[in-house]
């Protein structure tokens, strides 16, 4: 039996019928069509498939689509309205804060939350941050080297 949602998903009102066991990670990529949430592990544990709800970062894979019902869910796409590029987004691309991209739209999306608690974070407090978000690629200083460029620009 499906059930009614309405949700504010980047920034638009969307209402769907789902199965209530509809995992929200699904939801994003099969019914919304939206790509930049990755299916990782499926587990919680990589981190690919984080998303902002209500502002804080969340696994999509280990919640249901019913649970975001009445909420806001913002993904890497809703990241940068009209094309213009969030802080984060820039300082990923000038410190090259990515390789395969794989794990990129995660670990924006976990730093945005950790940047929005803590605009001026140490090192350590970024490492601990972004401590849900694997990436098999960088060696992670290049995306703590993001973190912390995006931090001085949104404090100048």
């Amino acid at each position: 039996m499906k059930r009614k949602i309405s949700l504010t998903l980047n920034g638009k009102a969307v209402a769907d019928e789902v199965e209530p066991r509809l995992l929200l990670i699904h939801y994003l990529r099969e019914v919304a069509s939206l790509t930049g949430p990755h299916i990782g592990c499926e587990t919680s544990t990589c981190g690919a498939c984080t998303v902002l709800l209500d502002g804080r970062a969340v696994k999509s894979c280990a919640m249901f689509t019913v649970q975001a019902d009445g909420r806001q869910v913002l993904t890497i796409e809703g990241l940068a309205p009209n094309g213009k590029l969030d802080p984060l987004q820039e300082a990923f691309w000038n410190e090259h804060g990515l390789q395969c991209g794989f794990c990129t739209p995660g670990m924006i999306l976990t730093a945005r939350q950790l940047l929005n608690d803590n605009p001026s974070p140490t090192e350590e407090e970024i490492r601990k941050g972004l401590e849900g978000n694997l990436c098999r690629c960088t060696g992670y200083q290049h995306i703590i080297n993001a973190v912390k460029a995006a931090a001085a620009k949104q404090g100048a």
